[in-house]
């Protein structure tokens, strides 16, 4: 039986981390105030490995991207590619939500101006 399925399946070999995710990394080990050297310390690594990774010299075994975003108290998920955007657009609120820093909790779908409450009445009024 030819299998011509497994003839299309090439292995990915990327020459970086992706960008955004190699930022992600450095923001959140910034957003610890932790240093490259501190990251290192934590994961086992060198602080020369931290860079190289950071900056895309390197891509780390995925263990290792894993003991990294464990540390730094994130997470990775498989994510079906077509949820992709409705997931980053999620993150991105959530990230704004925690920037404008409040505390009462937001609706989960927004409200058009008139579908909004009516006013109080003032005592004036009829």
């Amino acid at each position: 039986m030819d299998n011509d399925a497994t003839h299309d399946i090439r292995p990915l070999r990327l020459e970086a981390l992706p960008e955004d995710l190699r930022r992600m990394l450095k923001q959140a080990r910034a957003k610890r105030g932790w240093s490259q050297r501190k990251l290192a310390s934590r994961a086992g690594l060198t602080q020369k490995h931290i860079s190289s990774i950071e900056s895309g010299k390197i891509i780390p075994r995925y263990d290792t991207l894993l003991e990294l975003v464990r540390i730094l108290e994130h997470d990775l998920i498989m994510v079906p590619r077509a949820l992709v955007p409705a997931v980053q657009s999620m993150v991105r609120e959530h990230l704004r939500h925690d920037r404008r820093e409040e505390s009462d909790e937001r609706p989960l779908y927004a409200v058009d101006d008139d579908e909004r409450q009516p006013q109080e009445r003032h005592g004036d009024e009829v």
